[in-house]
């Protein structure tokens, strides 16, 4: 049996980032709202408390903030002629769970991209010619401008209190920040984090070779600060607990520091956690939701009538719900046709591990999430690549997240793995090493896609979501080449030791060692309806009382984490909603 709720104005899938922003954006109208949340509630007090939230075994390792695979996960495979898999333990990207989502868990940096990651198609063609680019790639521009993003860029880092030197202010180039950032309308809300030593003898070494220096922008508050919802955040402590915990300080930018405390004052807003959405509702004409069906904290299946919905889950969540909902017409590779699916992405990260002489000290546990010293000279279009035999490129940096001592645990090449000589080599090492690092870009493919699984299904009996993905020789060539300028620094760095950890040309894509949750596409943002699921506003073509929300709406990887862009197409769209959609209910850009 199915209970029914009162009808609703707007109800919103998931509470993380995009959840509670929208939440908090419409609220101000007065409609009813209802936000279900399929994982617990949580709050800074009492969940993220000292000293429970710093137990690294429990959050860490046993990973109590994410998601149980064991209820839904998806199925992988490298090809779309080979079997896929469940992914049964979470290893290679960490879906959150519960009030805060992903937001809870994250480091904290928060990038907004270059002007050229938002119009890689149209750089790439006028710069080299269409034939550039290969065939199987589907890489596609956003469809907007960095100019009308801008705004919501700048809120959105106000929102989270952020910290950091702009690089470029009106146009003007900024002594100390990142020269090749596009031109912002004013600075960071809050200086930028320390340096580490690490990063101060990087910044000194890249210096030497030529390259631009600046601090990671992050959604840490240095300083106290009030936000503009009104909300106090509290200066960073640089505890090493950011990376798989909430923030006790009030500090690291979460939903819960910057965003929920402010619509406790709305009372036409409702918050349901236990709250598992199984798809979105639609008439007999398939071109209206009319809202959602979800399983309660008891077990109950429930309908809940709504005449907005908005979809604010996961990414890969979004995706399978979409499918699952019948709305967008799924993605065929073998055809081309289809949206719903198309574009998956991940990031291709690697990272150069060195050692020092005991007089050469890296105190890492003394870090935030976001600590760090970049250089972007081969990011993006930064760089010719004429004759580098890729699109796209990458971030280097000097970046710790703490020291954790169960998981942050580095170690040389042949040191023991038991015993006393293992704990010798944690001894002689854990003070005095450091890694230089590199994120990069990762381009669409038509052999890369999200689907339903024919064979596997969840706990509730519907199709899991299957991923087909593998890296592709573009971003295996993007990654040596940025494991060579990475060994150059390495090398002027001179360290007693150091290994390289970067994949390969023959490498494939491992689900096993975790490399990040920077997962993107399947839900495409675009201008066109034939290589799109939503328009720029991201309202679905198909069903325009349906709105989709984060990183699934992303035609491609930048080399940065994702949040930036998440956190400023969630205020645009709910911009438009509040007044474009609710006066006049329908398209908002004709097909």
């Amino acid at each position: 049996m199915t209970i029914k709720k009162e009808q609703v104005d707007i109800v919103i899938v998931g509470f993380g980032w995009t959840g509670s922003v929208m939440a908090r954006e419409l609220s101000e109208t007065g409609l009813k709202i209802v936000a279900l949340e399929r994982g617990e509630q949580r709050d800074t007090y009492p969940d993220f408390t000292y000293p429970r939230i710093v137990d690294e075994l429990t959050y860490g390792i046993r990973l109590k903030l994410f998601q149980n695979i064991s209820k839904e996960t998806v199925t992988i495979r490298h090809t779309p002629g080979s079997k896929a898999y469940p992914y049964r333990r979470l290893g290679s990207f960490l879906p959150g769970d519960g009030v805060g989502g992903a937001g809870v868990h994250w480091n904290g940096l928060l990038w907004r991209p270059l002007e050229s990651d938002l119009k890689v198609k149209t750089t790439i063609t006028e710069k080299y010619g269409a034939k550039f680019i290969p065939a199987d790639m589907t890489v596609q521009d956003y469809p907007f401008t960095y100019a009308e993003m801008e705004p919501y860029f700048d809120k959105f880092e106000k929102i989270c209190g952020a910290s950091g030197q702009a690089g470029n202010i009106q146009g003007k180039i900024i002594e100390g920040g990142n020269p090749f950032e596009a031109p912002r309308s004013g600075d960071y809300p809050n200086k930028p984090l320390k340096d580490q030593y690490a990063g101060q003898i990087f910044r000194n070494v890249v210096k030497n070779q030529g390259y631009h220096a600046f601090s990671g922008p992050a959604a840490i508050s240095t300083g106290g600060y009030t936000n503009p919802y009104g909300v106090q955040m509290g200066a960073c402590n640089y505890c090493g607990f950011c990376e798989r915990f909430g923030c006790f300080n009030y500090s690291k930018a979460s939903p819960q520091t910057c965003v929920i405390p402010a619509l406790k004052q709305y009372s036409n807003f409702e918050l349901r956690p236990h709250s598992h959405v199984l798809r979105v509702l639609t008439d007999s004409t398939g071109k209206k939701a009319t809202g959602v069906t979800y399983i309660d904290a008891n077990g109950e299946e429930v309908e809940q009538p709504a005449s907005l919905v908005i979809l604010s889950a996961f990414q890969l969540h979004n995706v399978r719900l979409l499918l699952l909902s019948g709305i967008g017409k799924p993605y065929n590779p073998d055809t081309g046709e289809g949206v719903v699916g198309r574009n998956y992405a991940y990031q291709i990260d690697g990272a150069a591990k060195l050692f020092f002489g005991k007089e050469v000290y890296f105190n890492h546990f003394a870090a935030a999430g976001a600590s760090g010293v970049y250089i972007d000279n081969f990011n993006g279009e930064n760089f010719d690549h004429s004759d580098v035999g890729f699109i796209g490129g990458g971030s280097i940096s000097a970046h710790a997240t703490g020291a954790r001592p169960i998981q942050q645990m580095v170690l040389p090449k042949g040191a023991p793995n038991w015993g006393s000589g293992w704990k010798q080599s944690i001894k002689d090492n854990y003070l005095h090493n450091m890694s230089v690092g590199s994120s990069a870009s990762v381009m669409p493919y038509k052999q890369c896609f999200l689907d339903l699984d024919p064979t596997y299904k969840d706990a509730y009996g519907l199709p899991l979501l299957r991923m087909t993905y593998d890296w592709q020789q573009n971003e295996l060539k993007l990654t040596q080449f940025l494991a060579g300028k990475v060994e150059n620094i390495v090398k002027e760095l001179n360290p007693l030791s150091y290994s390289m950890g970067f994949k390969n040309l023959d490498s494939h894509y491992d689900v096993r060692p975790y490399q990040s949750t920077h997962t993107t596409g399947g839900a495409v943002m675009g201008d066109d309806p034939r290589t799109s699921v939503v328009n720029k506003y991201l309202q679905s073509w198909d069903v325009p009382n349906v709105f989709v929300l984060g990183a699934c709406c992303f035609p491609q990887n930048i080399a940065y984490n994702p949040t930036g862009i998440v956190g400023a197409t969630t205020l645009f769209a709910a911009d438009a909603i509040k007044s474009q959609y609710l006066k006049n209910p329908g398209p908002l850009v004709q097909r």
